[in-house]
């Protein structure tokens, strides 16, 4: 039964909700209640991402992502370490093409160094050494500190640890509606009166603040992260990860190789807009709002041309000799034959700051007396997740 009074509610029990509430429970709240509208833990984005821990390069210094990702990163690690969780620290090397991309390349390194994140510029000899598949470069950025997880573990111990503490309770299929008065939420099980509310209610954060007067200059646009594999005889391939240089004027980082927890070589994700913010199959989440999308997509197709580029570029990448393409120029010996299909895919629920028809790069913080809210949690919050919540909850509580 879902209790009628608490402390601090948080709407959302994906990896920013349950991490925000380990950290109020270090804080010595003693009274928490998660309402979740699916059955279990992280069915969305946390759950379905591909479990890369990043390392931190890709963020300017100025940014949210850059000031939690690189402390993040450890926390996560230190926290399956202490578990007993899958951690493989396979390391990653990104790869420069033509002179632009070396740029790039620089560029990363130059924030990297900025945002305390380890990455060293690589030759021929190294990049062999540490990726033999790969597509042979004068130089290549390694990054010792990128790590591949389970994202389901972590989400599973992390709600064991929440309710062995007495002081948690999860209150699964239960959707926010809204207010009623000050203090009081309106949820499917029912009122709950609450002290202090946090919204990390994912691709919904924008609804639910909303409610509170809130977020009413920005539009969630979602895009459709899918994936290709390797064949299992290819897997060899690829030791770790094998990105490419990303266009570093786009949230995306382009088509990589991962090696997951499991074994598999991941290669993706695309980015191509989708039709809802649960559209991860092609009929599957459509609803009222698609008109709504679809006209958010026209119209930012004519007025902003990272959009428009990547609404074009993305979409063929549902088919298999599109991914091939971009995929063998991470590692050339790769064949058509050699990319199968992948059950993988997510939504990333890109946030665009509507006056301005920009996308957001980085993470969003709102906050009135009573409540706080995290919008555009986006790559990358599952690696960011511990760092930020000690300093939502210091926002918070203070």
């Amino acid at each position: 039964m879902t209790p009628k009074n608490c402390q601090i509610l948080i709407v959302g029990a994906g990896i920013t909700g349950l991490t925000i509430a380990r950290e109020l429970l270090k804080r010595g709240v003693k009274d928490i209640l998660i309402i979740e509208k699916e059955s279990g833990t992280g069915c969305h984005s946390s759950g379905r991402n591909s479990g890369v821990l990043h390392a931190g390069m890709y963020y300017t210094p100025e940014t949210l992502k850059a000031k939690y990702c690189v402390r993040g990163n450890r926390l996560m690690k230190e926290f399956c370490r202490a578990k007993g969780l899958t951690l493989q620290e396979t390391g990653k090397v990104i790869l420069a093409g033509d002179s632009t991309e070396i740029e790039s390349l620089y560029e990363l390194k130059r924030r990297a160094d900025l945002c305390g994140a380890r990455a060293y510029l690589i030759g021929r000899k190294e990049l062999h050494e540490l990726e033999p598949g790969a597509a042979p470069g004068d130089q290549a950025l390694f990054s010792p500190d990128t790590a591949v997880i389970k994202p389901t573990e972590v989400l599973a111990a992390l709600e064991a640890e929440l309710e062995a503490s007495g002081k948690v309770k999860i209150s699964f299929g239960t959707v926010f509606r809204g207010l009623d008065g000050g203090g009081r939420a309106v949820t499917s099980a029912g009122p709950v009166h609450f002290e202090k509310l946090v919204n990390a209610a994912g691709s919904y954060a924008d609804r639910v603040a909303g409610q509170f007067g809130l977020a009413g200059e920005y539009k969630i646009l979602p895009f459709k992260g899918t994936y290709k594999q390797l064949a299992p005889h290819r897997t060899h391939l690829v030791k770790g990860n094998i990105y490419p240089v990303p266009n570093l004027k786009t949230p995306f980082l382009g088509i990589h190789l991962t090696r997951s927890a499991e074994g598999e070589v991941l290669v993706g994700p695309t980015a191509m807009p989708a039709l809802g913010r649960e559209n991860y199959h092609f009929l599957d989440g459509w609803s009222p709002e698609t008109l709504s999308i679809l006209y958010r997509d026209a119209l930012l197709m004519f007025q902003n041309s990272t959009f428009r580029q990547v609404a074009v570029s993305e979409p063929k990448k549902y088919l298999k000799y599109f991914v091939w393409k971009e995929a063998r120029k991470l590692v050339p010996e790769l064949s058509l034959s050699d990319i199968v299909e992948s059950s993988h895919v997510g939504i990333r629920p890109q946030l665009i700051h509507w006056p301005t028809r920009k996308l957001v790069m980085d993470y969003i913080i709102l906050k009135d007396t009573q409540s706080l809210h995290i919008l555009n949690p986006i790559s990358p919050a599952f690696t960011s997740s511990m760092a930020f919540a000690e300093d939502v909850v210091e926002q918070l509580l203070s």
